[in-house]
């Protein structure tokens, strides 16, 4: 049974191959994938939410075509699972890589099924050769000149080879 949508949220800054598996196992369920872009006022990130649209649609767009999927990227500043109500998705989408990262997300979807008791979540779990992989340390190698080749799409690593291009 494949869902009609599902929603991805998170903060993609950048997106990184374990973001981009995520994406491709996601697409194996849903018609539609609604990749969302956290933006809080509170967080400075390396990108605007623009550049890590126009980044999501490049690398994850042929993903989402050659699955048959449907991909529409957002932006939200309010709760995910009211983002998730107002993009019509069922489910929730969120990628596992540890232990850690399991009893955070449990407590999370916990919480959602509270507050929006009609929306799911779903657990990816990350493919071994991308779960080490988190985007602050990939943020942290990029920034010491370090080769990122190894955890990011060819295009994300030049664009942030690019950012840090002379500091």
């Amino acid at each position: 049974m494949t869902i009609s949508a599902a929603f991805y949220p998170g903060s993609f800054d950048p997106i990184t191959n374990g973001h981009l598996d995520v994406v491709r196992n996601a697409c194996r369920l849903a018609e539609r994938l609604v990749i969302a872009i956290g933006v809080h006022p509170g967080k400075t990130p390396l990108f605007s939410a623009e550049e890590r649209a126009a980044m999501l649609d490049e690398v994850c767009g042929p993903v989402a075509t050659a699955a048959g999927t449907t991909i529409e990227i957002v932006t939200f500043a309010d709760l995910a699972v009211t983002a998730a109500r107002r993009a019509g998705a069922s489910l929730i989408i969120r990628g596992i890589r540890d232990g850690t990262d399991l009893d955070y997300e449990m407590q999370m979807a916990g919480m959602n099924d509270v507050l929006a008791p009609e929306i799911g979540t779903v657990f990816l779990p990350a493919s071994t050769e991308v779960r080490p992989i988190t985007a602050t340390l990939v943020r942290q190698i990029a920034s010491m000149g370090g080769d990122i080749s190894p955890f990011v799409p060819p295009p994300i690593a030049d664009r942030l080879k690019a950012k840090f291009a002379g500091k």
